[in-house]
């Protein structure tokens, strides 16, 4: 059983999700500001993050800042506002999802399956009969093990992050399109995906890159889309 945890101020709004949640088989905690949300991570096994932007004592944005460094779990981003701005923040801070109120609560239900599949997915140790090793230059993936490193040193990504590099390296020297790279990854259609898309190409940028402006490994086809460089 999964643990998701559901922090919000308004607790009427937390009710509703955990119903939801508990249908589907989900264990939920709850919170009620960033600094409760923290105390949870601290001392319970969480498998999810559903937070709110807007909350008193410490917002969603500072919280998820917290949390990211030193927790990977993916994290949903709660808020009334809907402008591309407040999206991106919420993305630049670590989040890997966003929803706007009002929402559905069953397109909520759907994120957070989808969501977790990638992190137990990303978490996994089955061991494949292939190679699972991916290599380009200094930049290794080892599929099995989930793990990224660049010229011999761990690099930490989100299940996201590690998804798309693992696309990307898998295969060298192709082109994929914003839309390709959403679809492939958040398995839905890429309706406005250009923003979420790129601000994840920039944090794997700042983590594998030695100059980001400058990328060796993960270029920009002006245009087109994105590649990983054959080297």
């Amino acid at each position: 059983m999964f643990n998701v945890l559901v922090c919000d101020d308004d607790k009427e709004i937390v009710e509703a999700i955990e119903i939801y949640l508990r249908q589907e088989g989900y264990n939920v905690l709850k919170a009620y500001d960033g600094q409760e949300a923290i105390k949870v991570l601290d001392s319970t096994e969480v498998d999810l993050l559903i937070i709110d932007v807007m909350m008193p004592k410490l917002d969603g944005i500072r919280a998820t800042l917290k949390i990211r460094e030193k927790n990977s779990l993916p994290i949903i981003i709660l808020s009334a506002k809907s402008e591309d701005a407040d999206k991106i923040l919420g993305l630049n801070v670590g989040a890997d999802d966003y929803l706007t109120k009002p929402f559905n609560p069953l397109e909520l239900v759907a994120r957070v399956k989808s969501q977790l599949r990638r992190y137990t997915q990303l978490g996994s140790t089955v061991i494949e009969k292939k190679s699972s090793v991916f290599t380009v230059g200094g930049l290794k993936i080892d599929d099995e093990l989930k793990e990224v490193t660049v010229d011999g040193d761990v690099i930490r990504l989100t299940p996201i992050e590690y998804n798309i590099l693992l696309l990307l390296v898998k295969n060298q020297g192709k082109v994929f399109s914003i839309n390709q790279i959403y679809e492939s990854i958040w398995n839905e259609d890429a309706i406005g995906a250009d923003n979420t898309v790129a601000v994840h190409i920039r944090h794997i940028r700042e983590k594998i890159e030695i100059n980001p402006k400058e990328p060796r490994y993960l270029k920009v086809v002006w245009g087109v889309g994105y590649k990983i460089e054959k080297l």
